[in-house]
């Protein structure tokens, strides 16, 4: 089978999943009154009802989300105000904090009907639509509607109880006077917002801002006690314009559950509003441009990494066959193959905004998290290794070699496009030096940034492939065509065999040891497939039509019995932890403990130095790391002496809680290895993407001093 059939097969069932996807949210439109007079203000009620486990948002949903919208129709007479939003959870979802419904919210709306409107039925209708997010995010909408009559008396409705208790949840006044100061940082695009009040209850108070066009408050907020004042301070990013000089938003007192238990609403930050900008310490750190080139720097090294070196032997052979093409022929095919890389990542450039704009977040090589990717890479390297060894699509040397490679412009032009979408996905598993703190830079900007990072990774990459053919001279090094490049071709199928091993491995993470045999089983059909297609289509083209139905009735039937029916791939059930066993130390006497902020904080109490390895099965990078500079004697022997922790974050599958410290230390993924000093509260070293021993053992004595 194509390779290029199997990229659309499974792009088309990865689509499918998620287009499945049902609303999981009830919305109603409700009144308090059955009867009104004219001249009445009246109160309607959008009622959401979430299925478990489900939110929706408040109208500023935090760090990610959307608020719920109405747009309605209305009779002649009859005016609607703004949303009067009950006070929302803070919660943290993924790696971000947003402000939440769950369960059941009621959204309030003053209804103004005016003296003019004459004694009858009103009809009120609105489109709602709202964000409903669990582990994915779905839009949800419903066409909303009420009756109200216009009499001469006043009549509440039987629903008087729900607005009773909906006006409970809304926050107060402004109890107290509440003011505020802009604290400088490192450029105009980022300030610190400090609020200082007298509480009305001690207890942990929380600030939730008012949506502001031009404004992003990020992380949680942070809070001191200066006698009877409490000040809070929160972070914030600006994509264009003026600071604003008032700032409104909602006071509000949790429970140590992070319940609110009571608010106030301010609309502004009262006097001390037009006190100076003051200047406060900041991390300075690389500026953007220098951020920028390191993405470049990063995916040109992704061409040597050893996620990438099986496409190294593909491309090489690609350079023996166009060195006997016109130099016009060569440059053609090497812009197609810059422009497939390029294209890829694009793509995940616009995957990362989609998900961000979803209310999810994104990481480099998040796709290897998914078991349905995983094995729809391992069918495809596995058929591309297939390919290589002659199975199907065999181009034989010679007259073979030359009739396929005069085909014509579009079928070479195609093969070098699929060549650079090919290294692209290859590439997401590592991580190159420089490239992860690029790309965690890029990640938190505005989308125009994301996709400049993403591009210049994406040259980084091409770049040699296509310098090598606009530069056709160089090519005179390479050996002459011949039939030694048929043997040359099928020993690269070993690599690529070996990439599909790996992948295979992979998925026991997501589908246990019960499920692997089935799912090699499937693979070992979709070989038997590959081969039909190749001994009973390509070579006898007289019977290609029944062997073409053989090969698609057989694919099909393992898909629905092994991989479907066995393995359930879509949606495999969780493989049961293995945190009740009671680790036990490697071969170098080094004990890995799970990874946790409580377990730093117990270490650094008892003044311990910890290292923590964040790593991924997936990444090639951090197997690389503990092999060589972590897991080797003079480490652990070091280690040992200092009665140091170890703790491991594994980050093979989806876990908020690393996502959330890998955008702490502007990380776009794993690896990120930390050394904290033996001092309660002490910051770590953050240690870089490719190590050493020597990197490692003077981060140790660092955190010593």
């Amino acid at each position: 089978m194509p390779a290029r059939l199997v990229i659309g097969l499974l792009l088309a069932l990865t689509a499918f999943a998620r287009l499945t996807a049902e609303s999981k949210t009830q919305a109603e439109l409700l009144v308090d009154h059955v009867q009104a007079r004219p001249g009445e203000t009246v109160l309607a009620a959008l009622r959401l009802r979430m299925a478990p486990g489900w939110h929706t948002y408040w109208k500023n949903p935090g760090e990610s989300g959307k608020p719920t919208r109405l747009k309605w129709t209305l009779p002649e007479g009859v005016k609607v105000g703004e949303i009067r939003w009950p006070i929302p959870e803070k919660a943290f979802v993924l790696d971000q904090f947003v402000y939440v419904y769950e369960d059941e919210t009621v959204l309030l709306i003053p209804v103004d009907i005016a003296t003019t409107v004459p004694a009858g039925k009103l009809e009120l209708k609105a489109q709602a639509s709202w964000l409903e997010c669990e582990k994915i995010c779905v839009p949800g909408s419903a066409q909303v509607s009420a009756t109200l009559e216009i009499a001469d008396a006043s009549t509440p409705s039987p629903n008087a109880r729900l607005f009773t208790d909906a006006i409970k949840r809304l926050p107060g006044g402004n109890a107290v006077p509440v003011h505020g100061r802009w604290l400088k940082g490192a450029d105009d695009k980022s300030r610190t917002l400090e609020l200082a009040f007298k509480p009305t209850k001690p207890g942990k108070w929380e600030f939730l801002p008012n949506p502001l066009d031009n404004i992003d408050f990020a992380g949680e907020t942070k809070s001191a006690n200066a006698g009877p004042m409490l000040s809070l301070t929160k972070v914030a990013k600006k994509f264009e314009g003026e600071w604003p000089a008032a700032v409104g938003g909602v006071m509000v007192m949790q429970s140590p559950d992070g319940k609110p238990l009571q608010g106030f609403e301010f609309t502004s930050m009262g006097e001390a509003v037009a006190a100076p900008v003051v200047d406060v310490p900041t991390d300075s750190g690389p500026g953007f441009l220098a951020m920028l080139g390191f993405a470049f720097i990063g995916g040109l090294i992704l061409n040597i990494m050893p996620c990438v070196l099986p496409v190294i032997a593909l491309k090489i052979l690609g350079f023996v066959n166009q060195s006997r093409k016109e130099p016009r022929r060569i440059r053609f095919l090497g812009l197609m193959y810059g422009a497939g890389v390029i294209a890829s990542f694009l793509i995940l450039a616009s995957a990362v905004i989609g998900i961000r704009y979803a209310g999810g977040n994104a990481i480099w090589g998040q796709q290897y998290q998914s078991p349905v990717f995983i094995v729809g890479m391992t069918a495809l390297v596995l058929l591309v290794a297939l390919n290589l060894f002659g199975v199907f699509e065999v181009q034989l040397g010679g007259r073979a070699m030359n009739a396929a490679y005069s085909a014509g412009s579009k079928a070479g032009a195609g093969g070098a496009f699929f060549n650079g979408v090919f290294a692209t996905l290859l590439a997401t598993p590592c991580t190159a030096p420089f490239l992860g703190a690029s790309l965690g830079f890029a990640f938190t900007k505005p989308p125009g940034t994301i996709l400049l990072f993403f591009i210049a990774a994406g040259v980084g990459l091409a770049l040699p492939y296509v310098l090598l053919c606009w530069q056709p001279a160089w090519l005179k090094f390479l050996p002459k065509p011949g039939d030694w490049m048929v043997k040359f071709k099928t020993i690269m199928g070993f690599p690529m065999l070996g990439t599909a091993l790996w992948l295979y491995g992979l998925a026991f993470n997501h589908y246990g040891a019960s499920k692997m045999l089935p799912l090699g089983l499937f693979l070992v059909a979709v070989a038997l497939g590959a081969w039909i297609y190749g001994e009973f289509v390509q070579k006898r083209p007289d019977g290609s039509w029944l062997a073409t139905g053989v090969t698609v009735a057989w694919l099909a039937v393992a898909y629905v019995w092994l991989l479907e029916g066995e393995v359930n791939w879509r949606h495999p059930a969780p493989v049961l932890a293995t945190s009740g066993t009671k680790a036990e130390p490697n071969s170098l006497g080094m004990l890995w403990e799970p990874w946790s902020n409580d377990a730093v904080e117990r270490a650094q109490r008892d003044k311990r130095p910890i290292l923590v390895d964040f790593t991924a099965d997936w990444c090639t990078t951090c197997q690389y790391n503990k092999r060589v500079a972590i897991e080797v004697e003079p480490v652990a022997k070091r280690l040992k002496e200092l009665n140091a922790v170890t703790l491991l974050a594994d980050f093979s599958r989806e876990d908020p809680r690393i996502l959330a410290e890998l955008k702490k230390y502007k990380r776009a993924g794993v690896p990120l290895v930390l050394v904290y000093p033996p001092i309660e509260g002490g910051p770590p070293q953050v240690l870089p993407e490719f190590l050493t021993k020597q990197i490692v053992l003077k981060s140790l004595e660092r955190a010593l001093n």
